[in-house]
């Protein structure tokens, strides 16, 4: 994340996951290995990609704009990154972070040896421990909150570096997976509620560390399990691994959001195919909001699986009435408004003979603005559909997220300004409906939400976050005229 305005106000229309992680320990082609992994995480991060080497003497790294192919498809670029240890990571930049100063892993000389480290997920206390640090005489070379853990490990007086580690991970909070190398070895961890996802698999002699268990499929490896919420696991040079749990053995409360939209559904989370809780979500929605119509139509392509779901329970055909071009850049990195609606035409377009004269469903993974809706909704018009209706496979998300997900500030979230009939009016379609917070629950397998103690982060759609914002707190005490007193 970009500290210069953490609480930006994105450019698009969708959740965006900021961050995909992976690391290798015990391959003669780590770095490869690392970049095939990558290569299947793009979805997570399409603006830049760094991989940082170690081959048992010297730490090497190159990083660079664009996509993992653009940057690594040839054996030169692979060939400057030797050894048997790699991590690498994409990401996608927030306003102003967009420089190769900020493209992960992030490394440092320490008193103990160099020291890489990338992060997927987003520390909430940042801002006010960087100026701590900065107050204390650091020099910070980035605007990535990562940068942060770097200092903290650098500046603490424990003993040995896995002491330093933990003790920096107790100062700060949010959400964060962490793949670090050191000459001792690397260590992965998730923060204590496992927000973040991170997986461990195993090839040969190999240990792999990666944000989704697809990446593990694609360099052949073979899932070993989750990395639980508050652990650390350390492998060392030769292979050994032990595994620490200075926070307990707290409950998970990961990003239920993976589920929906972050994850590519070929990938398991918490031992849960991705693809077919996406379906059973469809199914839901069709249970709790049920519309005579004579086809269902997904928004591609992460509304399909959901829309096949819908189908499936509704008995409605499901049919490809929106065809979408796949060489068109993402729509949220565009600009201005003008230029995203326009790419919103080049990159969707309407099954005219198959929609004209038809009452139709559309099936979307959530609505974030509104801006991208509108605009399919009125294609779906244009092209000649008698009725359109709008279903959700996500409920409505009325609260910005503050732990790695690059969301808009709340007064720009549809949901957060409109019911449910007045977002209806503003998407133009003949009705609208969510599926509920029960009802995604129960798609991932659980009878309802717990409302004490709830299985999964939901912030984005209850407001409750299982954290604290102390940065947040403090930009809203400031923006109030009230002193804080840190």
């Amino acid at each position: 994340m970009n500290l210069t305005n953490p609480f930006r106000d994105a450019d698009g229309d969708k959740l965006r996951e900021e961050c995909g992680i992976f690391g290798v320990l015990g391959s003669r082609d780590a770095a490869a290995m690392t970049a095939l992994g990558l290569h299947a995480l793009q979805h997570r991060g399409q603006e830049a990609v760094g991989i940082t080497s170690f081959d048992g003497q010297e730490f090497y790294s190159r990083r660079g704009l664009g996509h993992v192919a653009q940057n690594f498809s040839t054996g030169e670029a692979i060939s400057e990154l030797p050894g048997r240890m790699a991590a690498g990571h994409v990401r996608y930049s927030t306003t102003g972070g967009s420089g190769l100063r900020n493209v992960q892993p992030l490394f440092a000389d320490l008193a103990a040896g160099g020291f890489a480290i990338a992060h997927n997920g987003n520390i909430s206390n940042a801002m006010t421990l960087r100026r701590d640090l900065v107050n204390k005489g650091a020099i910070f070379q980035s605007t990535s909150d990562t940068e942060v853990i770097i200092h903290l490990v650098a500046t603490s007086r424990y003993p040995t570096l896995l002491d330093r580690f933990v003790d920096a991970l107790r100062l700060v909070e949010g959400a964060y997976s962490l793949i670090c190398m050191t000459p001792e070895g690397m260590i992965a961890c998730r923060d204590p509620l496992g927000i973040r996802p991170l997986v461990m698999g195993k090839l040969g002699d190999a240990v792999i560390f990666s944000s989704e268990t697809v990446a593990l499929d694609v360099v052949g490896a073979e899932l070993v399990r989750e990395v639980d919420p508050g652990e650390l696991i350390q492998v060392a040079p030769d292979g050994t691994i032990s595994t620490h749990r200075p926070f307990g053995s707290p409950s998970s409360r990961m990003c239920i959001f993976e589920h929906v939209y972050f994850s590519r559904p070929d990938s398991l989370i918490g031992g849960l195919s991705v693809y077919e809780v996406r379906k059973a979500i469809g199914e839901q929605l069709a249970l709790e909001s049920s519309v005579d119509a004579d086809l269902v139509i997904p928004v591609p392509d992460s509304g399909v699986p959901a829309a096949l779901g819908f189908a499936r329970q509704s008995g409605i055909p499901f049919e490809l009435g929106i065809i979408r071009s796949h060489y068109v850049g993402r729509t949220f990195i565009q600009p201005s408004d003008g230029k995203r609606n326009a790419d919103v035409k080049r990159k969707h377009n309407a099954n005219r003979a198959l929609v004209a004269g038809k009452r139709i469903v559309l099936i979307d993974d959530s609505i974030v603005r509104g801006t991208t809706s509108l605009k399919i909704v009125q294609m779906m018009r244009e092209a000649g559909a008698s009725e359109v209706h709008f279903r959700v496979a996500s409920p409505p998300t009325e609260h910005s997220c503050f732990y790695g997900v690059d969301t808009p500030e709340r007064s720009k979230l549809l949901a957060a300004r409109m019911d449910v009939e007045e977002m209806a009016r503003f998407i133009q379609a003949d009705s609208l409906a969510f599926v509920s917070i029960d009802g995604l629950y129960r798609a991932v397998g659980e009878s309802q939400r717990n409302r004490s103690c709830p299985q999964y982060c939901d912030a984005c759609f209850t407001g409750e976050y299982p954290t604290r914002l102390t940065d947040l707190g403090e930009k809203e005490a400031a923006e109030r005229g009230i002193e804080t007193v840190a």
